[in-house]
This record gives C-alpha cells, structure tokens and sequence, in this order.
C-alpha cells in the first residue's frame, strides 16, 4: 500500500474512533458528569490539609477582585498534587470533567463546591451571539421585557432562535431561564430553584438579604452566572434591584 494512502487510512481510521468515543469511552464521559460524593470529600480533605501546612494560605488560582463570588476561588490543583492528592478527581475539568470545584465561604469555613461547566459553554455562546446583535443595533441588547433596572427578559427572536434556550439545573434539573443583566450579558435566572429551596429547607433569611446561600448551604452546587435574589413582601424571591441590592 502507498504511503499516502497508509497514512490517510489512519487518519480516517483515528476520526472514526473519536467520532464513536472509542478513544474516550462512554463510561467514562458519564463519570466525569457525576459529582460524586467521595471525590468532593477528597478535595475537601486536600484543602484542609493544604491550609494547616501553609498557616492559613487557600489553594486557589488568583482572580480580579470584582470577580462573581461564586466564580472567585477556584481551586489549583497544582498546588494539591502530588503532595496532598494524587491527581484532581474525574469529575473536575482539570481531569477532562464538566465540573469546576470552587471554595466557598473561605473567610470562615473554606468550603468545596462546584460549578458546572456546561451552563459556562452555553453563556458564553449566547453572549457571543449578544455581542454580535449589539454591533448592529446601535449597541442595544435584545431586550423583550424588562423585570426591574437590574434585570431583563431577552427576546430570542431577535437573536434567531425559533425556541427559547434554557439551562439544566444542577440543583433540579428543571430547565431554567436565561435572562439579560444591566450590561447586556446572560445570566442563569434560579427563581424556580430558590422557590423550591425556600419551601424545602429551614431558614431565617430576611427581606433585603441575599437568598442564594441557601442554594450552597444545601447542595454541592453554586448558582453561578446568577444575579443577587432577595425576597418580596410575598417572601417569595426576586431579583434584586438598585433598592435592595
């Protein structure tokens, strides 16, 4: 056989296998998009070890200071391994994973959590898609309705979209709203979530404070690429506005 043809029959041969996830097995694609129980302890047990060896210092990457506070403290699995762990678990993105582990709290009680990922990807797209719409309508964004000064309903027709897209919650796997901040830029709309959690779970929260700690407080997840919620006189939530921010 010629070279040539040798080398384009590997090739194929090579596209094929990726194409069928011979390369990256089913199995596998399924455990990185679990968050198993046993991995988060694991890295929770690493940053504890990590903090009482350096006197205090957390094993994050740096971030800018008006970084989101759920995105703020990611952590650095190079300075976890090997030492304190042998590698990140499977579920992280590091490993190949959907899911970024993150620290929470890290004034009091440092403390692993996570964002998925995948909810990142789809953001990021549709911002691109956002962006491209504001370059040709004078700077405006596809606004359809407006929920209060900090918050925005999009109109998806304006954008193309035949249906609106949603996010799956990490929390209940509900699909949830995309919607527009005062900048133009998507954000993941958690009302559904924190009606359910608010219902579900004791709380003292009071009017005026933020209610998205008690998505933490009772799961492994953050609501990440979110806006402040705060409840009503209804004390049902909301999003924040410039009068109770």
């Amino acid at each position: 056989m010629p070279i040539n043809k040798f080398f384009l029959l590997v090739g194929m041969t090579a596209m094929m296998m990726l194409l069928t996830g011979c390369l990256y097995p089913q199995d596998r694609l399924t455990q990185n998009q679990v968050p198993y129980q046993d991995q988060l302890e694991a890295v929770q047990s690493a940053v504890n070890q990590y903090r009482e060896a350096s006197g205090g210092l957390l094993p994050i990457r740096d971030r800018d200071m008006d970084t989101p506070i759920y995105q703020k403290y990611p952590i650095d699995f190079n300075k976890l391994s090997p030492k304190y762990m042998q590698e990140p678990p499977g579920t992280a993105y590091e490993a190949g994973g959907v899911y970024l582990y993150v620290l929470v709290d890290v004034e009091e009680n440092p403390t692993v959590k996570l964002i998925d990922l995948r909810i990142s990807e789809q953001i990021r797209d549709l911002n691109m898609r956002i962006s491209v719409y504001k370059s040709s309508n004078g700077g405006y964004a596809p606004v359809k309705e407006v929920i209060n000064d900090k918050a925005f309903r999009v109109d998806w027709d304006k954008l193309g979209y035949s249906e609106e897209p949603h996010a799956e919650s990490p929390y209940s796997g509900k699909n949830l709203p995309f919607i527009l901040d005062e900048n133009g830029e998507i954000k993941v709309d958690y009302s559904m979530d924190l009606y359910d959690f608010l219902q579900k779970h004791e709380n003292d929260i009071k009017e005026g404070e933020d209610i998205r700690e008690i998505l933490v407080d009772n799961s492994v997840f953050v609501p990440a690429f979110s806006l402040p919620y705060t409840l009503d006189e209804n004390k049902e939530p909301v999003i924040a506005n410039s009068d109770n921010k």
